[in-house]
């Protein structure tokens, strides 16, 4: 039976992908797939499917959304099981909802195959867990950038004063502007912050400081996305529960 399956394909790590999202790649005729996906999913495709590239990159898209939705609802009207694979969780500033809107506005039927956000996965391979019962009972997922002219929507008193732990994507471009606006907005300027460059990817890296000198060290290191921003007493933790990048390096000693 021909249908899409919007499918999250967890934050870089290829055995990151749930049982049900593989088994989606591998039924599929048709693959439509974005830039930050290990390409080794692709690997799963049966013999003769369709891979068709949607990657975007900051600034540059190389399919428009109408476009991809378009590819979509076509493929699908052909009698193929399409499927849709995002880097994390579709449904996670993936424009999961987007494509599912517009598959139900052709009557097509969909599944959604949840995965691993980068928010939770890239802290967990730093080290530094969310929550935690003595630093942090809460936790929030945020957009780094707004559209133009909605920066203000970002409650940030709320972030700053509300939240233990905030788990920020696409973030490094604005990061001046994000670490000034909690700190304005209450946030201890002591408070630590971890920047994790290509989370759970053999290209991991973790560069660590607080909220009133992040900016100077993620230009030091020349931090780049993709990376997630993680603020929080949790980051602390990192010196002690920090193992991923070890094992990296412990590994590469060995060749």
């Amino acid at each position: 039976m021909s249908k899409v399956y919007l499918v999250g394909a967890g934050p870089g790590d290829a055995e990151l992908i749930t049982v049900k999202g593989l088994r989606s790649i591998e039924e599929a005729d048709v693959i439509l797939y974005d830039r930050l996906i290990n390409r080794e999913l692709l690997d799963h495709a049966k013999e003769g499917a369709q891979l068709i590239y949607c990657g975007k990159l900051p600034d540059y898209h190389a399919m428009k959304q109408e476009t991809i939705n378009h590819f979509l609802v076509k493929h699908v009207k052909m009698g193929k099981v399409v499927t849709r694979l995002k880097g994390g969780d579709p449904f996670i500033f993936g424009r999961g909802a987007e494509e599912a809107a517009a598959l139900r506005e052709h009557g097509i039927p969909f599944e959604i195959v949840p995965g691993i956000t980068s928010g939770i996965a890239a802290p967990a391979y730093a080290g530094i867990p969310v929550t935690h019962r003595e630093l942090s009972s809460s936790f929030a997922i945020v957009t780094g950038h707004s559209r133009e002219g909605r920066e203000e929507a970002i409650k940030w008193e709320s972030l700053a004063k509300g939240i233990d732990t905030l788990a920020i994507y696409m973030g490094v471009g604005n990061l001046p502007y994000i670490s000034e606006q909690l700190i304005r907005h209450g946030k201890n300027p002591e408070t630590p912050v971890a920047l994790v460059h290509w989370g759970t990817t053999r290209n991991q890296e973790t560069v660590v400081g607080t909220l009133d000198n992040i900016v100077e060290i993620a230009a030091l290191k020349k931090v780049k996305n993709p990376s997630m921003i993680v603020v929080g007493e949790v980051v602390k933790l990192r010196e002690e529960l920090q193992w991923f990048e070890e094992q990296i390096a412990e590994n590469e000693a060995m060749i």
